[in-house]
């Protein structure tokens, strides 16, 4: 957090959320939660906590660049939130979750589907004790239907829910056939569909002073984000297929090799695509009568796109991006990683920052890209070690003495 946003309001600043979740669609949503200002208690397992925290390496490293125990993975998506042990599975356990869900305005939670009523940790449950909860749950298929009880993942949902079917090389090139997103977008979408499910509950509770029951799942977000591709299957009978880098309906609008790397030609109009081969000196390529509309360039891709392959390839990466943008030709790089945190925008806009850590002396992080003018994303606190805030919560939350924690501890249920 920069010493300007210090004192600022928060947006959230007046909402505790009760986190249950672990992994990464739940944690995606509390850290977003987090961000607008809302005291996240993250609840996890003593002594092993968040699967995450072991999903490495990378480490965060400390000052002698030796690996802690925190994962990168772990660190992404976990700022700004307080870390509880506590094991549930105790009646003690399950007493303190109900108590912290009593002092709570919202209740995360991805267990298994009828876990946490066996604990009496439900939403039926709690709300006995807190009759304006909001209770957000996260699974892969819902709370009903006949997958209700599977478990569900990123990899397997990105297969089931249709976006591998359209991701990948086509499957008449070298290297087609169905391909997953190399960031687990399933899972973050879920947990960007869930953050807005939780705010929009919290508006009509503030209302009515009514909580509700939210119900997210991974293949519901799979197939509502096909967007464009589901509704072309639902209006035409017929499943889309994969293009690679290419477009189905817009020539050309893909990726082309330079003569030292890759460069994004995205036409979407006549115009443009003119203005592209005059810049590779191929204006008859604007001329030939196969080429001259988008529908023809459509129709004659296989012969139109080798021709500005090697048209392409005669200058650098860089020569092509100099020369499009000045005539207004989208068009950009590929970049890896590295080069993508190097970006003068990226750098600009304050995307990467650094955070205090009690184990790593400063941790790197990504700053969230919800920028409020009066009540900005703030990272207040790093991603917590495990148990680090236990005594606090316990203590300040619940009021709970020092005798009562320390017994507590002895008995493994912290």
């Amino acid at each position: 957090m920069t010493t300007a946003m210090q004192g600022m309001p928060k947006a959230l600043g007046h909402i505790r959320v009760l986190d249950l979740s672990r992994v990464l669609a739940g944690p995606w949503c509390s850290q977003n939660l987090a961000d607008l200002g809302a005291d996240v208690i993250k609840i996890e397992r003593p002594g092993a906590g968040d699967d995450t925290r072991a999903w490495g390496p990378p480490y965060a490293r400390d000052a002698e660049g030796k690996d802690t125990s925190e994962a990168a993975y772990y660190l992404s998506a976990n700022r700004g939130k307080r870390s509880v042990t506590v094991d549930i599975a105790s009646s003690e356990g399950q007493a303190i979750i109900r108590d912290l869900a009593r002092h709570a305005d919202v209740v995360l939670e991805n267990y298994k589907v009828g876990q946490l009523k066996r604990y009496g940790l439900d939403y039926d449950s709690l709300r006995q004790v807190k009759p304006d909860l909001v209770y957000c749950s996260v699974t892969g298929f819902g709370q009903d239907g006949p997958y209700a009880h599977r478990a569900g993942y990123d990899f397997l949902i990105q297969g089931m829910g249709g976006l591998m079917s359209v991701t990948g090389e086509r499957d008449d090139l070298p290297g087609g056939g169905p391909q997953k997103a190399g960031v687990a977008l399933t899972d973050i979408m879920t947990g960007m569909y869930a953050t807005v499910a939780i705010l929009a509950a919290l508006t009509h509770r503030d209302r009515t002073g009514t909580g509700q029951y939210i119900d997210m799942a991974l293949l519901d977000t799979q197939v509502a984000m096909l967007a464009n591709m589901g509704s072309n299957y639902l209006n035409s009978g017929k499943p889309p297929k994969r293009w690679g880098n290419a477009h189905a309906n817009i020539v050309p609008y893909q990726t082309f090799a330079c003569a030292d790397g890759y460069i994004i030609v995205a036409t979407g109009n006549d115009g443009q695509y003119q203005k592209f081969v005059e810049a590779g000196e191929r204006a008859d390529l604007a001329s030939d009568e196969r080429f001259v509309t988008n529908p023809l360039r459509v129709k004659n891709r296989e012969v139109l796109v080798p021709l500005l392959a090697e048209m392409v390839k005669t200058r650098s990466r860089d020569e092509w991006i100099s020369k499009l943008e000045a005539v207004g030709v989208p068009c950009g790089p590929i970049n890896d990683i590295g080069e993508v945190f190097e970006n003068p925008q990226v750098k600009a806009r304050g995307t990467a920052f650094e955070m205090d850590h009690p184990a790593a002396g400063k941790v790197k992080l990504v700053r969230s890209p919800m920028k409020l003018s009066v009540t900005p994303a703030q990272a207040e606190l790093p991603p917590p070690m495990l148990g680090q805030h236990t005594d606090e919560v316990l203590r300040d939350v619940l009021g709970r003495s020092g005798d009562e924690i320390a017994a507590l501890r002895e008995k493994g249920v912290l």
